[in-house]
């Protein structure tokens, strides 16, 4: 075969790809979510959320073949370390007193979400290898001290190894629906060790003796009226820890508008009155063959964003937990991803997984210090996992 002629293009939004190509390519990823759907990653450019003024200035980068998308990216660049949830204030630190700039950096991510997923959209390895040099490539061109991509998926981590960019993991909580599936949520408990099943147990009394009950609305069943009331719940949460939201209110209308079918709101309510809300994203796509059943499909849970503007004992455990997880069992879907970090949530069964990011820097001698640093901290994050695997909340085989 002959050698393939890319054209790279550089796009300041990205609205410089066609949104129909862009979720045609990630559909086609072995592990993709709705975080990077176009629809999604417009709304946080349109809304104001993600853009250079709050930080977050959005580049595209595309590689296109006889008129076809062949792979493409969003590229962020960056003054600050903020919204990201994979830490680097220590590196910006130590650039900061050697009087070398850490800032601007490029970060290939998902503004403010920090769920697994694929970054490098591409429809082949070859692809994905051209689409990130031509991303360091530009990185050298801007002067960004470095390229950070973060949550990255197994076929981009396996790109970034392969380019010789550092590898660095952290520690999430996923919650697994163990095949066939749950019967019901009893049926869940049940499976769980009795400390962590009276626990449960427990702590869902507690929420149902001080009178609050839950419904949910899926879609387009979400009305206008509990999006502004979760939104009340969601700013409540960060102002209540001094820092205003990273979303803004116009974000989730545009969501609304653009992906009801990927969101699922929860609403606990006393007295005839709404007091908390959570908000999970959901998604589906297909694993590859299944003999005679031809492709399987993933059903997976996104916990995101939750908020009480009463205090109520174990509520944010029921809102962000026990629903979710009952209604995941009740609607077969096979995962739920917790979030961030959150070591507690191994008691509610979402048990720990290695999540990746990858990073290119500029400067030799940073590079190698962090290299060092990385290769330490690696160890750590084994140890660590091997800790947790000794500690399952499940009942131990006789």
């Amino acid at each position: 075969m002959g050698e393939v002629n890319y054209v790279i293009g550089v796009h300041a939004s990205v609205h410089g790809v066609d949104a129909a190509a862009w979720d045609g390519l990630l559909a086609a990823q072995a592990q993709p979510s709705p975080f990077m759907r176009h629809a999604y990653l417009a709304a946080m450019e349109e809304s104001g959320s993600a853009t250079a003024d709050t930080g977050w200035a959005p580049h595209c980068i595309t590689l296109h073949a006889g008129g076809v998308l062949q792979a493409a990216c969003m590229v962020y660049l960056k003054h600050h370390s903020y919204g990201e949830y994979v830490f680097d204030w220590a590196w910006a630190s130590a650039y900061q007193q050697h009087g070398v700039p850490y800032y601007p950096k490029a970060v290939i991510a998902v503004p403010f979400t920090p769920v697994p997923g694929a970054r490098l959209l591409a429809r082949d390895a070859k692809a994905r290898a051209v689409l990130l040099r031509a991303v360091v490539d530009w990185c050298e061109e801007v002067g960004a001290s470095s390229l950070h991509t973060l949550f990255a998926s197994d076929d981009d981590v396996q790109a970034s190894d392969n380019a010789g960019l550092m590898l660095r993991h952290t520690v999430q909580f996923h919650w697994q629906n163990t095949p066939p599936g749950y019967a019901d949520f009893d049926a869940f408990l049940a499976s769980l060790a009795q400390d962590k099943r009276k626990k449960i147990r427990q702590e869902r009394r507690k929420v149902a003796e001080a009178g609050v009950t839950f419904r949910h609305a899926q879609g387009s069943a979400i009305s206008e009226a509990d999006w502004d009331f979760f939104y009340r719940c969601y700013e409540r949460t960060y102002l209540e820890h001094g820092n205003p939201p990273y979303l803004n209110r116009d974000f989730f209308a545009r969501m609304a508008r653009t992906m009801p079918e990927n969101w699922l709101l929860f609403v606990a309510e006393r007295n005839g009155r709404a007091v908390a809300s959570s908000l999970i994203a959901i998604g589906a796509y297909s694993t590859g063959a299944s003999g005679l059943n031809g492709t399987q499909t993933t059903r997976v849970a996104y916990g995101r964003y939750w908020g009480a503007l009463e205090p109520v004992d174990c509520l944010h455990f029921e809102a962000c937990y026990y629903q979710p997880l009952a209604w995941c069992i009740a609607n077969g879907y096979q995962r739920f991803e917790g979030g961030a970090q959150g070591e507690h949530k191994m008691a509610r069964a979402l048990l720990p997984v290695k999540t990746t990011s990858t990073h290119w820097l500029a400067h030799p001698a940073f590079a190698d210090a962090v290299a060092r640093f990385l290769e330490r901290e690696g160890q750590g994050i084994g140890h660590y996992l091997d800790d947790l695997g000794q500690r399952s909340p499940f009942k131990r085989p006789a």
